[in-house]
């Protein structure tokens, strides 16, 4: 791998752990555990784009075990992968289609990223019950990866001519 490419590597996953912090200390004041912005997949969706799944799995990989060690415990770890694998298997087969705007991919990525954290915590805590948080979890996940799906095509753009 070329020096060039480790270097922006190693800086997407510094970034996207930043982003995970920022976004651990935003309040959200809502009644429904789980909601964030999903801050972290802007840098994902970007690199999806820029450098091809495999690269965007391993740097996904790397933030979530240094945040959970750094700011986490077990079960953030556990909860994370699930949300992380689910997530990141829509949007490379989105992706791979290539029939989907990157809006298309990132809120697909934000919708299952709840899925697989959903099933995380059903297994962790053995009650289906917890899966009664599932709509309100579908609509956030849509409003954020609308968002972050448009600020990612806004990056793409901007650096169309860097190659690495």
């Amino acid at each position: 791998m070329k020096t060039k490419k480790v270097a922006f590597l190693g800086l997407c996953i510094t970034l996207a752990m930043i982003l995970s912090f920022v976004e651990s200390q935003i309040p959200v004041s809502v009644a429904i555990p789980g909601i964030k912005l999903g801050l972290p997949n802007l840098v994902m969706t970007f690199l999806l784009y820029k450098v091809g799944w495999k690269d965007t799995v391993i740097v996904s990989l790397i933030r979530i075990v240094l945040i959970s060690m750094l700011f986490g415990n077990i079960q953030t770890l556990t909860f994370s992968v699930a949300g992380a694998i689910v997530s990141l298997l829509g949007m490379i087969l989105l992706k791979k289609i290539d029939r989907f705007s990157c809006v298309a991919v990132s809120v697909t990525g934000g919708v299952l990223h709840n899925v697989g954290q959903i099933i995380a915590a059903c297994l962790w805590t053995q009650t289906a019950q917890i899966a009664f948080y599932l709509p309100m979890l579908l609509f956030s996940g849509t409003v954020a990866g609308a968002v972050i799906g448009l600020l990612a095509g806004l990056m793409l753009k901007r650096f169309e001519k860097w190659k690495l």
